[in-house]
């Protein structure tokens, strides 16, 4: 995956806070796993994974629908920040044992 930017995490948590509660932790690893899929494709190719983009979370998040960014006195958007930054901490743990 390409190096994460603030922007990147917006985008996911406001794609997870388009969906039900039930949905976002499965979707959130989805969109990390198509950025890795996209970033892999990128270097092996040089061109653009043609579903997920440059290999960025922003990329493969900007594939679905997003909410509108709300401020972070919106605890919902809060904890879909919050559960994007859990997932990408799992998934660098998991690749540096990898």
């Amino acid at each position: 995956m390409r190096p994460l930017l603030h922007g990147d995490v917006s985008a996911a948590a406001r794609v997870l806070l388009a969906l039900p509660q039930s949905e976002r932790d499965r979707i959130c690893t989805e969109m990390i796993t198509e950025a890795e899929l996209a970033d892999q494709h990128v270097a092996q190719t040089g061109k653009l994974h043609p579903a997920y983009g440059n290999g960025s979370l922003m990329a493969a998040a900007r594939t679905r629908t997003l909410a509108d960014e709300p401020a972070f006195d919106d605890v919902e958007y809060c904890l879909c920040f919050e559960l994007v930054l859990r997932q990408l901490v799992r998934f660098h743990i998991s690749q540096r044992h990898s």
